[in-house]
């Protein structure tokens, strides 16, 4: 069943900038209502001043069950919730053997612990009125593991494991679960990431764009590219040795090894010092 998203409310984490900016924009334009909950005060105020009434943005911490309160309050004139898209996530790079303590628990923090927090906040009353709709941003990286992102990929694979585990506890309530499986995309995140071999680069638009087809027609899993995803599961039901030349075809398992330093510097910096 197709749903309409003009006058859907919606709940979009991480929503001030890429991916979940590009979100924002596009639920927003097709007459939406969306809730934006960020940590940057400016850009929450530039989504603002550029969609008016039809959203409203505040602060929000995802690792924080007192934060997603708060901010729920803060938006609760929009609601009740259709739609919450969990996208809000850190991707440090790096050796794990390097990796400071304090980072690993971040990475967990924001990109699943997040996540399950927002749930917790939000489903609650989806299951009361008997119907909603979650979307959880994870990475292709959650079923397709790199070295240099070991902690990063098995963020995403928490997050998939958990998705997949959420939709069958949710389904009898009339709530639909989705994962979004994104490649590399072209934001912040991935400054200085290289595209895999063969594969045209990813946008932030593109992913919205795909987040937008699954609120109006809810599906368990979608890659972007969605190609991806068969490619994937079929290299995966083969012989390892068939998985080794597909990826030394497409040098998957080196794509973290291109990484410029320099390109990815400001985002890491960013990352490292919100770590506590």
């Amino acid at each position: 069943m197709t749903r309409q998203i003009k006058g859907t409310a919606v709940i979009v984490t991480g929503g001030a900038r890429g991916i979940g900016r590009a979100t924002v924009e596009r639920l927003a334009r097709a007459g939406a209502k969306v809730a934006v909950g960020d940590l940057d005060p400016d850009l929450l105020d530039e989504v603002v001043a550029e969609f008016g009434p039809r959203v409203m943005a505040a602060h929000l911490d995802v690792t924080d069950p007192s934060s997603w309160r708060v901010f729920l309050d803060s938006v609760a004139d929009l609601g009740p919730w259709d739609v919450l898209v969990n996208n809000a996530g850190i991707m440090p790079l790096g050796s794990v053997l390097k990796e400071d303590d304090a980072l690993t628990r971040a990475i967990f923090e924001v990109n699943v612990h997040g996540p399950i927090n927002g749930i917790k906040a939000v489903a609650p009353a989806m299951v009361d009125r008997g119907k909603g709709h979650i979307v959880n941003v994870a990475s292709a990286v959650g079923r397709v593991p790199v070295p240099d992102a070991a902690t990063y990929s098995a963020s995403k694979f928490a997050v998939v494991g958990f998705s997949e585990a959420l939709r069958m506890e949710l389904a009898p309530s009339g709530i639909d679960v989705s994962l979004i499986l994104p490649a590399v995309v072209q934001t912040e995140l991935a400054d200085g990431v290289p595209a895999a071999k063969g594969m045209k680069p990813v946008t932030a638009e593109d992913v919205a764009a795909t987040i937008e087809a699954v609120i109006r027609e809810p599906r368990p899993e979608v890659w972007v590219p969605n190609w991806a995803q068969a490619l994937t599961k079929i290299t995966q039901a083969m012989p390892r040795k068939v998985q080794d030349f597909v990826d030394r075809a497409t040098n998957a398992s080196q794509l973290l090894a291109g990484v410029d330093p320099a390109e990815r510097a400001a985002y890491e910096e960013r990352v490292r010092r919100n770590v506590r």
